[in-house]
């Protein structure tokens, strides 16, 4: 006769081995091989993980976000009895909005100025925008109140006489703002300003004139902010990459990628040779593997259409979305459909400074206004795509100068 207390018994041994055989297919353990070698090829050595680095699911090591904090003190206010006016435009894209804020309000502090809300001109000719139209007007103001004084427009009395028109090179120092800007303000008590890149250097320039350095650190971070309509947007993109990474290895790759501009001048010589930093999607792709993300990696690109030149980077990373991927549908006609590549560009801003890892296969002023953001987040994952000799490379090698020599200025106003 069967006891029935073992006939019990043998039953819950046997469910717990097909319960046991359903979590391993459906991955809740992972096997000693996957830990050693990913899906690349790329050894993944566990035991020699240092206290300050995180290993992501794709056997990739990279440096834990960093504990980072503002070292400057918002500016002392000053008398609210103004000298005269600046203005300026903001120009370019809105990689380069910030730093021509930040250059306005220097040169607004230093003279005792009012500064007027600029408008904001587009890439394409006769496009123009209103300040509100991208930014939230109000945090501006607010983040600048005793700092400089700020106006919606000039005076009645001013819009018919012509502003003094200096061209000023971008990161103004106080040796130009008091031999060339002074002179004609004392001249002309209202300026236009028209801030000049002629070199991208985002190294630390730090001055003797420390209300200055505050001023320029202060502009930058904490002046611009997307306005409401624009920063929901990025927010939705966001949580869409981060449930769409949740299927995968949970953490989202955004890879500023422009194959438009790899046949211009921004990544041409004059004898057409490609220049250093310029990467087409393959190159990208090879560079990915071999630094050791698995198939499984979300990844954005800051394209905003798909084209076939994306498909092999595809076929190796399935989980690769452009814009019209993932925004919202009811913004495509605005974001996308506009023709207006400032604000596309503006959402292409916010995402990369906030996704767990930023590769930028583009040189240039949106790359290191990202890295500022990241640093200032202490969201310091930035792997710049270089070629990789042999089969397989560390991640760790190549995470960008600036955050492993500390080049960007934002550690001048960050530590």
């Amino acid at each position: 006769m069967v006891d029935p207390r073992q006939v019990l018994a043998g039953f819950l041994t046997l469910s717990m081995f097909v319960m046991l055989g359903n979590m391993i297919k459906h991955d809740h353990f992972t096997s000693v091989s996957e830990l050693a070698v990913d899906a690349t090829g790329v050894e993944l050595n566990a035991m020699k993980i240092a206290d300050n680095t995180e290993i992501t699911k794709a056997g990739v090591e990279l440096e834990a976000t960093e504990e980072i904090k503002p070292c400057w003190t918002k500016p002392s206010p000053k008398d609210d009895q103004s000298n005269g006016f600046v203005t300026l435009s903001l120009t370019i894209g809105p990689e380069y909005h910030a730093s021509q804020i930040a250059d306005a309000v220097v040169i607004a502090r230093y003279l005792g100025a009012t500064l007027v809300l600029p408008e904001i001109r587009g890439n394409e000719l006769g496009k123009s925008r209103k300040f509100q139209d991208m930014y939230d007007v109000e945090k501006f103001k607010m983040n600048l109140d005793g700092v400089v004084k700020v106006v919606d427009k000039l005076p009645a009395e001013l819009t018919t006489k012509k502003p003094a028109v200096i061209r000023v090179p971008n990161r103004v120092t106080e040796d130009f703002i008091l031999d060339t800007i002074q002179p004609a303000f004392q001249k002309n008590s209202f300026l236009r300003l028209a801030i000049i890149f002629s070199s991208v250097s985002l190294k630390p320039k730090g001055t003797n004139n420390k209300d200055l350095d505050s001023t320029a650190c202060h502009a930058m971070f904490t002046g611009l902010k997307l306005n409401a309509e624009y920063s929901e947007v990025a927010e939705q993109m966001l949580g869409r990459l981060k449930e769409l990474s949740k299927k995968s290895d949970g953490r989202v790759l955004a890879v500023d990628m422009r194959t438009d501009l790899l046949e211009k001048k921004t990544c041409k010589t004059s004898a057409g040779a490609r220049r250093k930093g310029c990467y087409n999607p393959q190159e990208v792709l090879n560079f990915l593997k071999k630094v050791g993300f698995s198939a499984n990696t979300t990844i954005y690109l800051t394209e905003t259409w798909w084209h076939k030149g994306l498909n092999n980077l595809k076929r190796a990373f399935p989980h690769t979305y452009t814009k019209d991927d993932i925004m919202p549908a009811e913004k495509k006609g605005e974001f996308l459909n506009s023709g207006d590549s400032d604000l596309a560009r503006a959402l292409d801003l916010e995402v990369c400074s906030q996704t767990d890892v930023f590769v930028p296969a583009i040189p240039g002023m949106f790359y290191g206004n990202v890295a500022g953001k990241r640093i200032a987040a202490g969201l310091t994952q930035i792997l710049v795509p270089a070629p990789v000799v042999g089969g397989s490379a560390q991640a760790s090698d190549f995470v960008s100068t600036y955050i492993t020599k500390k080049s960007h200025f934002a550690y001048s106003c960050y530590c």
